[in-house]
């Protein structure tokens, strides 16, 4: 059992006079129930650091491998145990999407993956998304206060780092988390402030699990680009019938699922959703040749 050692030196004595703005005394009882009771505190306090120190040592026996080279390999006091990931999608322009893909304990974690549709930004611009999808993403956590990362990946180079740094600091949370950049053309990771470049060497697991979560964001947002894509041509589609505006295009495709299965629905059936005059459009139009 470590010794009662009594304040020599005032410290405790001043820190304790701090929080409760009075003076104060300490005794270092010698017999006794008093003595007992600095007995048994002392005891308690001892079980209670080895309690700590053992699940500290659990926790880092528990840790994944890769995480442990990541957090060698990037400077970072913690192992990343949670890393999100963002990448943005568009097509000539059009539909421009983001994805924020989740790992913990180096694996996927699906349930908490999400998509943006750009509100804001106009044509390709991916500094100006990557700032937007980084500020919704992170002020909807801090109002929640949900559980914030230990890693945030930007897949691009300064630029998109850059922008994602800004929010960080006007959020005032990027003292908390390491955010870095992902170069498309070497697979470079750079860091905020940094001129040069980290190149892992491509065996690295670090390396390695840094390429998943990239190609993870990157098949996300590209799926979720082409349900967008195709709703709008599905629509499109079924708007070209006579008298099917926007409103009924949706209320056919919510019910029934695809145009393919639109296609295939007797009049009886699309009449018990929309009026006759409107099932007749739709008959006539695909029994007409419209594929």
């Amino acid at each position: 059992m470590m010794p009662f050692l009594p304040d020599d030196s005032g410290i405790l004595t001043k820190w304790m006079k701090s929080i409760r703005k009075k003076n104060v005394e300490l005794f270092v009882p010698q017999l006794g129930d008093k003595k007992k009771f600095v007995n048994m505190a002392s005891i308690n306090a001892e079980f209670q650091l080895k309690e700590y120190h053992l699940a500290i040592s659990k926790r880092e026996q528990t840790v994944p491998h890769v995480l442990k080279s990541m957090q060698r390999d990037l400077r970072m006091k913690n192992p990343p145990i949670r890393i999100e990931c963002f990448d943005n999608s568009h097509i000539q322009g059009t539909e421009l999407v983001s994805s924020c893909v989740v790992f913990e304990n180096g694996r996927p974690k699906k349930s908490d993956y999400r998509k943006f549709i750009s509100r804001t930004v106009e044509g390709n611009d991916d500094f100006a998304a990557m700032k937007e999808v980084v500020s919704r993403r992170y002020t909807r956590l801090i109002k929640e206060k949900a559980q914030l990362p230990d890693l945030i990946i930007i897949d691009g180079g300064k630029g998109q780092l850059s922008q994602a740094v800004d929010i960080l600091n006007e959020l005032g949370i990027s003292d908390k988390i390491l955010v870095v950049g992902l170069a498309k053309r070497l697979d470079e990771i750079f860091f905020p402030g940094e001129s040069e470049s980290l190149v892992l060497p491509r065996a690295s697991s670090s390396l390695m699990l840094i390429q998943h979560l990239r190609d993870e964001a990157h098949r996300f947002a590209i799926s979720f680009h082409r349900q967008l894509r195709d709703k709008r041509t599905l629509q499109t589609e079924l708007t070209e019938i006579p008298g099917v505006g926007e409103k009924t295009a949706k209320k056919l495709l919510i019910e029934f699922g695809s145009v393919e299965n639109v296609k295939k629905t007797s009049f009886e059936e699309l009449s018990k959703i929309v009026n006759a005059r409107i099932s007749k459009a739709v008959i006539e139009f695909y029994e007409g040749g419209k594929d």
